[in-house]
């Protein structure tokens, strides 16, 4: 397998799109939008007339990409297939499992030493299965896959939540579950729900301070994190062409933070600069030619409301920069009013900690108006005050930033550069000076700020802004700076910083280093997990639904208003258990705040009486074959696309989740595992359910597409309540649940 797309696979694929997109023209007889063009070109059955937004669709992507933490799942459910290797291109990208503490050499060398047996079982799957291989330190999986592998009109599936980020080279590259990768890797279709689309229509230009992620960030204060729920966010209109191809991936990226299927840029020649910079030009020539299959029918520019379910318009002319936070991304600010908010909401305005880099920003020019700001601190003879970490995406962008100073101008200031890996983005970041509780405010231009999120605090106030703005705030020390009307003052010295300049592109062109990659050799490649290991656990098959009605289910966790896979299945210290599903089902609900209580992580032990974590609970109800449902409020499951957040609860014995809305990945995921996703048809009847209930949930040989279902409430007092559930399972889907899983049906 060649280490990118290769001309002659594009153009395989592109042909295979075009005979599609003949059959789709003949039931869709309206213009196409953009993201129906590159969905409907890769649909199993492309004569089925699909609508939008309605029912699932089964398709054919072009590619996998997995990382360390969430491979380990998805190759060991892969093996349970049976197969001899992927049907599909794969990837895997070492980038989740590095710790963020002192620096790049230090913490890559502790990495290597910690997850020795990770490693090498990942590096040895790989190789066995025809998959290719990233080491530790070759990059963000995000920034390796725009450098590599993403093309316009492609379809790409990813086990991390940011999949997106390839939308800004053209791509429909959506975030799933390890579940199904294994799937599409075991040459099944991939099946999501057929997305509503969503236009965003930008006008004018970019200036000043202002940069792409301000962008994304105004969508998110307009739209919230729930407003992309099953929707594609196309973008369209003359400011698209003022963005770089690394700007509209900053953009597409933060998608995830919408709840959005993906996000998507039409093709451009910011894409093709792109393309040739990273050495691709064989590619550009063959997308020249088919480009008609990804660009958007005129008609639709012509009339967007007309073609899309919604339109949100944007002029980059009047953008001011943004500041988002905390403890969401949707609580955005235009940075002007942070002065006045500081005071009225009584944030600590000084910084602990400010950060750039992550897969969001760490293009080269990210990089370059971030470094444009520091040249101008250290010639007035500023530092940072507080801590300053820059962690590169990859290691193209490592090598050509310190080629070209931007390291060094960095440092100058007093800056760590991390390893290039997620680190302090994902809650790989050991910090020493804060201790969990202690409240304090840090900066960073990250893409998630969820409360503990970064360092495993819920007392850090995490804010996130543009590299450049990032760097602003730090040099100042303090969130209510605005540099477009502030001047830094220290120890008698003063400085105005203007406005951030850089090249898109490097002028002498990305140093290419490819030993970060390790091709894959095939079936004479034995797959090392070690004995007794407390970090891998070869899986065992869940067992089927046994055609018995669900009754007198206890309620292990009402949980109240947020509750993120971050909740359910915290990241931080439990990275390293994420190939042992019994290690890692210590943490279930760690993070979820009991709706009785108004407590974390514990709740009532109905059998026993006693207070205990969730998890201790949910292993002493399956000791006694007792099966229990979770209680959740709106968009449940939230954040990133953590499959354990599925699996888990299912291992400790789960029955449902009932809740008044789902996040799509986290649906999907408990569809694949075979735990029913149920949502109250009332949402009021959440308020019906009490800690020492149980449940019946009915009919259940009659659940099919479309079906409610009464679930029955008895009371500890003898009386009873009813209320009813819906769900969204295709016909298939059901097939999972009666089947115990998605990949028991797959193996028979």
């Amino acid at each position: 397998m060649k280490i990118q797309t290769t001309a002659d696979m594009l153009s395989g694929i592109y042909e295979k799109s075009k005979k599609n997109l003949t059959h789709v023209r003949q039931w869709h007889t309206k213009a196409l939008t953009l993201s129906e063009k590159i969905l409907y070109s890769h649909l199993c059955h492309p004569q089925e007339k699909q609508e939008r937004g309605k029912g699932f669709l089964s398709l054919q992507p072009d590619r996998v990409a997995m990382q360390d933490v969430t491979a380990q799942m998805a190759l060991l459910q892969f093996m349970l297939a049976g197969k001899e290797k992927s049907a599909v291109p794969a990837t895997v990208h070492c980038d989740h499992l590095i710790q963020a503490y002192r620096g790049s050499r230090e913490d890559m060398q502790r990495s290597l030493e910690e997850n020795n047996e990770v490693f090498r079982f990942l590096s040895s799957a790989c190789s066995r299965f025809h998959i290719g291989f990233w080491k530790p330190g070759a990059g963000i999986i995000h920034q390796v896959i725009l450098e590599n592998y993403a093309f316009p009109g492609g379809l790409l599936i990813g086990t991390d939540s940011h999949t997106p980020n390839a939308g800004g080279l053209g791509m429909l590259a959506v975030g799933v579950g390890g579940a199904d990768a294994a799937d599409v890797m075991a040459g099944m279709p991939w099946e999501v729900k057929n997305p509503g689309i969503t236009g965003v229509h930008l006008k004018g230009k970019l200036k000043g301070w202002t940069s792409p992620k301000d962008i994304i960030l105004k969508l998110l204060g307009i739209l919230t994190v729930k407003g992309g729920t099953n929707k594609i966010i196309e973008y369209f209109g003359d400011g698209c062409a003022s963005l770089s191809c690394t700007g509209k991936a900053t953009i597409t990226n933060m998608g995830a933070e919408l709840g959005a299927t993906c996000s998507v840029f039409p093709y451009d020649i910011s894409m093709s600069e792109y393309l040739k910079a990273t050495h691709r030009s064989s590619q550009v020539e063959v997308i020249e030619k088919y480009k008609e299959l990804f660009s958007v029918d005129p008609e639709v520019l012509e009339n967007p409301h007309a073609y899309y379910d919604e339109v949100v318009e944007i002029d980059l002319s009047t953008l001011e920069p943004q500041l988002a936070g905390p403890h969401s991304p949707d609580i955005v600010h235009p940075l002007s009013e942070i002065k006045e908010l500081c005071q009225k909401e009584k944030w600590p305005i000084e910084l602990s900690a400010a950060l750039i880099g992550s897969c969001t920003n760490s293009s080269y020019e990210d990089i370059g108006r971030a470094a444009h700001v520091a040249r101008q601190a250290q010639e007035a003879g500023f530092k940072m005050p507080q801590h300053f970490l820059v962690t590169p995406g990859s290691e193209l962008i490592r090598q050509t930033i310190e080629r070209d100073g931007y390291i060094k101008d960095f440092e100058s200031i007093g800056a760590v550069v991390l390893a290039n890996a997620c680190g302090p983005c994902i809650g790989q970041w050991k910090r020493d000076e804060h201790k969990k509780g202690q409240v304090n405010t840090i900066v960073n231009s990250f893409n998630r700020n969820f409360r503990g999120r970064n360092d495993a605090n819920p007392e850090t106030l995490s804010f996130i802004a543009s590299p450049e703005i990032t760097m602003a705030l730090g040099l100042a020390g303090r969130l209510d700076f605005d540099p477009q009307t502030d001047v830094l003052e220290r120890e008698g010295k003063k400085l105005k910083l203007q406005a951030p300049e850089s090249d898109i592109l490097p002028k002498e062109g990305f140093l290419q280093n490819m030993e970060g990659y390790v091709p894959p050799q095939g079936k004479d490649v034995q797959i090392i997990i070690k004995e007794k290991s407390d970090r891998l656990q070869l899986l065992k098959p869940f067992l089927p639904w046994n055609k018995e009605e669900f009754k007198n289910l206890l309620i292990l966790c009402k949980a109240k208003g947020k509750c993120t896979t971050d909740h359910i299945s915290p990241a931080g210290f439990w990275l390293r258990y994420r190939g042992h599903l019994d290690r890692i089902s210590d943490n279930l609900l760690l993070g979820a705040t009991n709706a009785f209580t108004d407590e974390r992580g514990v709740g009532l032990n109905q059998l026993t009486g006693e207070k205990q974590p969730f998890s201790k609970i949910a292993r002493h109800y399956k000791s006694q074959n007792r099966g229990w449902v979770i209680i959740g409020d709106e968009n449940y499951g939230e954040g990133s696309s953590r499959e354990h957040a599925a699996m888990t609860p299912r291992y400790l014995g789960a029955k449902a989740v009932i809740v008044k809305s789902f996040a799509r990945i986290h649906e999907t995921n408990l569809k694949k595992q075979g735990v029913l996703p149920l949502t109250f048809v009332q949402p009021k009847d959440m308020e019906k359910i009490k800690e020492k209930d149980q449940l019946d949930i009915l009919d259940l040989e009659d659940l099919k597409p479309k079906s409610q279902h009464k679930v029955l409430i008895h009371h500890e007092d003898g009386s009873q309540e009813e209320f009813f559930v819906s769900h969204s399972m295709s016909a298939d889907q059901i097939k999972w649940f009666q089947s115990g899983s998605a990949l028991n049906l797959i193996r028979k």
